[in-house]
This record gives structure tokens, C-alpha cells and sequence, in this order.
């Protein structure tokens, strides 16, 4: 049987913890910081973990998790 392809935008973007949870980097932190807050610049400097409800879906696309 072949292998499962993973998705490379999800490859790229999470990040499986030990215990199975998805980490993901903060939105919209790119550009135009200077209309942006300084406690919304400090704290998306970290990770976040992603919600229960979107954690299936994306191990859908990390059959091997992250390489």
C-alpha cells in the first residue's frame, strides 16, 4: 500500500506537541505593526495552541506528524 502524502501548507505552518496538541503561530503580525498594539505585538511573539475542535482536521494532513 502507498504511504499518505502530507500536506506541505500544513507541514509548514503547525506543529505537533508531545502530547498530540497543535501549535500555531499568531496571525497578522507581519506588516503594518505600527497601528497594531503593544500588547497584541508582545504576546503574538509565541505559539499558541490551536482549539480541540480544529486538531482532527489537521492531523488529517500530518499522517507521519511534523518531519
Amino acid at each position: 500500500m502507498p504511504k499518505m502524502k502530507t500536506k506541505s501548507s500544513v507541514k509548514k505552518r503547525f506543529r505537533l506537541t508531545g502530547s498530540g496538541k497543535v501549535k500555531a503561530g499568531v496571525a497578522k503580525k507581519r506588516h503594518n505593526l505600527g497601528s497594531k498594539s503593544q500588547k497584541m505585538k508582545r504576546t503574538s511573539r509565541r505559539t499558541f495552541v490551536l482549539a480541540e475542535a480544529d486538531t482532527p482536521a489537521l492531523k488529517r494532513f500530518l499522517p507521519y506528524g511534523r518531519p
